[in-house]
């Protein structure tokens, strides 16, 4: 149906079950961030509470207007109301995802009580209509009030500070794992294949056996590793398919040169990947785990010279 079909009795009603919806799905964002996000738990609930006391208040007027029995229309229902993805269903929540989706959600709230109120005739409904109309205007200016006190407080810095440690634990870290075992496992056997054939094909082949061997190998070990519920480490499965897909990715890319003919060109370049993979994790090693940059490229070249030697010493025995 449409908007501007709808009776006075149908819009309390499509305003009834939107508030419980949006009620729910604060109360929903509280629970998932409880464990480690206070303040945006606080703020959701507050702004759950006040969701709920809006819908008694609707609901007592359609008690009084048409009855006891209201009309299951929801906002979906109803061409005009804004089509989002229901982020409150995401596999990881973040708080700044979350304070996203309640502004949106409040100023859809809003310009549809102030829509209703203009079409409503009854001097009752027309009145609350717009009353919640303010009150949802207040809401928005109320959460960011909130949300300035908190970061005047250092909350608000203390959950950014969270969040990143959560997403380097349960992406970051699994991901440059991988990447430095396909990055340097594989030049052993990429470049003893490359000396001791001569043959860039055979040399791609082996580069990409090792390198999706390793990927499932290392996606294998990531998954079955740690279940993630004590260490915060998040879903296993998915550090899995993080760990092993980058890991294939750092083995693949010191491969794909070798699909040109050229043997010495192929192995030229197959180096110069090598060398800028190696600086990658050196800057990933500085900017997530707080290694200092020298360390990190000593840590990380000397380890990829090592294996690069291995492999030349065993393909030109």
């Amino acid at each position: 149906m449409h908007f501007r079909d709808l009776t006075e009795e149908q819009l309390l009603a499509v305003a009834i079950t939107a508030e419980e919806e949006d009620a729910r799905i604060y109360r929903d964002f509280a629970q998932r961030l409880q464990a480690e996000f206070p303040a945006s738990t606080e703020l959701f609930r507050t702004m759950a509470a006040e969701e709920s006391e809006h819908r008694h208040r609707l609901i007592e007027l359609h008690r009084q207007k048409f009855g006891e029995h209201i009309p299951l229309i929801r906002r979906q229902d109803v061409q005009g109301f804004l089509q989002r993805r229901p982020a409150w269903l995401a596999t990881s929540l973040r708080p700044e995802k979350a304070r996203e989706e309640v502004a949106i959600m409040e100023l859809e709230a809003r310009r549809f009580y102030e829509a209703a109120a203009a079409r409503a005739t009854d001097a009752a409904v027309r009145q609350l209509l717009g009353d919640l109309a303010q009150e949802e205007q207040v809401h928005e200016a109320t959460a960011m009030a909130v949300e300035d006190q908190q970061s005047a407080e250092g909350r608000i810095h203390e959950e950014h500070t969270a969040a990143r440690r959560l997403f380097v634990l349960r992406f970051v870290q699994p991901g440059l794992a991988g990447l430095m075992d396909g990055s340097v496992s594989t030049l052993a056997p990429l470049f003893a294949a490359a000396f001791a054939t001569g043959n860039t094909l055979e040399t791609f082949k082996v580069g990409l056996a090792a390198s999706v061997g390793a990927g499932i190998s290392m996606g294998f070990a990531e998954a079955l590793s740690d279940d993630g519920k004590l260490s915060g480490r998040g879903a296993p499965f998915w550090r899995g398919v993080v760990c092993g897909l980058m890991t294939t990715i750092g083995g693949i890319g010191h491969t794909l040169p070798y699909l040109i003919r050229d043997f010495h060109l192929a192995t030229s370049i197959a180096i110069a990947v090598v060398i800028l993979e190696l600086g990658i994790i050196a800057w990933i090693r500085k900017r997530y785990m707080d290694t200092p940059l020298l360390s990190a490229i000593f840590q990380v070249v000397v380890g990829g010279v090592l294996v690069f030697l291995a492999g030349w010493l065993i393909g030109v025995s």
